[in-house]
């Protein structure tokens, strides 16, 4: 069985002092959680934010990363400069990545690498845009993105890395596949895994990102295919974060 991965994805929110205080007041809230746990924040808040969960069941991720060591990237993080600031997961080819900063599957690819070789856990992201599906071609994009997105790793590797289904036409709009629509397309990039790496399919999680929240996320995890969601606005209240986090509660 592939445990569950809730993690919240906080954007381009939350000062140091606000970090610190939304993980205090999260951590109580989620201590039983049979899942895993895992807030991405800004570079800024790493120190507050791992200071603050120390003890708890609550793991640190970055929102993104670059896929070099070092070198003349201004404005650019290490996947080392994460893993010394305490990051155990990044998120990698976030459509917000993709559509604003150039972000592109063969960036991805490299970025994937360069995690996985730092020790992190990349947490993948796919997906289309509503053109995209209106037109049918929902299923062989994600299976193209994610497979070139994994291009060069082994089946172990592959068997570790998260992978955030997150239709784009569903991030902050309010919108939400239903949970069908969900399962199904999950269901497309893990066969579209197994076609390459085989059994390691099996043990990939595959996260929903497309607007889950409290009042929806006990049906998507009810569905056999999806091991957990990405978490946007609903990341950012403790409240609201902890009841998507024990969905089954």
């Amino acid at each position: 069985m592939r445990k569950a991965i809730i993690a919240g994805n906080w954007k381009m929110n939350k000062t140091p002092a606000e970090a610190k205080e939304l993980v205090t007041a999260l951590a109580p809230l989620v201590k039983d959680a049979e899942c895993d746990v895992v807030v991405c924040t800004p570079a800024v808040d790493f120190a507050a934010v791992s200071e603050a969960i120390k003890g708890t069941n609550i793991k640190l991720g970055a929102e993104n990363v670059h896929w070099k060591e070092s070198g003349a990237f201004t404005g650019e993080l290490s996947a080392d400069m994460l893993k010394a600031c305490g990051v155990e997961y990044v998120i990698i080819g976030h459509s917000e990545r993709r559509q604003y900063f150039g972000e592109t599957d063969a960036t991805v690819n490299q970025r994937v690498h360069a995690a996985i070789k730092a020790g992190l856990i990349p947490i993948i992201c796919v997906g289309e845009k509503k053109e995209e599906r209106e037109a049918g071609y929902t299923n062989p994009l994600v299976s193209y993105q994610t497979l070139i997105a994994l291009t060069g790793l082994t089946a172990e590797q592959v068997a570790g890395v998260v992978i955030a289904y997150e239709p784009v036409w569903a991030i902050g709009t309010g919108l939400t596949a239903t949970d069908e629509q969900a399962n199904e397309t999950i269901g497309v990039i893990r066969a579209a895994i197994r076609s390459a790496y085989g059994d390691a399919a099996d043990k990939v999680r595959i996260q929903y990102g497309g607007s889950m929240n409290p009042k929806n996320a006990k049906g998507l995890m009810a569905q056999p295919e999806i091991d957990g969601g990405l978490i946007g606005g609903a990341s950012l209240k403790a409240e609201d974060f902890s009841k998507v986090v024990k969905y089954n509660a």
